[in-house]
């Protein structure tokens, strides 16, 4: 029976942020400039709304869309994992945004998706938040249909989530800028040194283990 070999690592790097914050933007600009190193994983709510997915701010059926949405968010990646095994994956949004779009009084999130805070947080390596130009004022229309939420809605959700991604251990927060060149700068800055970090971190380990078997 031939067993599968163990592939390549991908390292996850979530952009994430309020409506309005220039990450798909970032992604899509980071991804040109650096080439087939980095794989992005678009945003699930934007492919299952504009695909004809229901949506609705009623309780029971928010609950239930945003269930969906991490499913797919999750599966995205697993599968772009499988397919580009060794690169790094550009995740446009992550698992843990949906507590933060979670109805109020609906029970837990995580417990409801059945998972953790804790452990979604470990699926990613790093994150990037992209603060939300509605923070200081500035429009946050940027094409997108699927973006519905006022500027109020972009403020409250912005400070949400960056509560809960806050608490990862490789936090980086891209402020809002009056000018979104400085900002966009700023942010493919952050994403580059990180991408570096996780190559050095993922060949070091590569180095220990091979080492490893070596004194076997």
């Amino acid at each position: 029976m031939k067993t599968k070999s163990k592939q390549p690592r991908c390292s996850r790097i979530v952009l994430t942020g309020g409506p309005g914050g220039g990450k798909t933007t970032a992604a899509d600009l980071f991804r040109r400039e650096i080439g087939d190193a980095v794989v992005i994983v678009p945003e699930a709510a934007t492919i299952l709304f504009q695909g004809g997915f229901p949506r609705s701010g009623e309780g029971h059926a928010l609950s239930y869309a945003q269930t969906a949405i991490f499913n797919v968010q999750r599966n995205l990646e697993d599968v772009q994992a499988a397919l580009y095994p060794g690169r790094t994956l550009l995740c446009d949004r992550g698992t843990v945004d949906g507590a933060a779009y979670w109805p109020d009084g609906d029970g837990d999130y995580f417990q409801f998706v059945g998972t953790t805070l804790e452990a979604e947080l470990r699926r990613y390596d790093a994150v990037i938040f992209f603060e939300t130009a509605a923070v200081g004022g500035a429009s946050i229309e940027g094409g997108n249909p699927v973006r519905t939420e006022t500027m109020e809605e972009a403020v409250r959700l912005d400070a949400k989530l960056r509560a809960l991604w806050g608490r990862h251990p490789r936090f980086i927060l891209v402020p809002h800028n009056p000018s979104f060149f400085k900002k966009i700068s700023f942010g493919l800055a952050a994403l580059e040194s990180i991408v570096a970090q996780l190559s050095t971190e993922e060949k070091n380990r590569g180095v220990r283990a091979k080492a490893g078997k070596r004194r076997r």
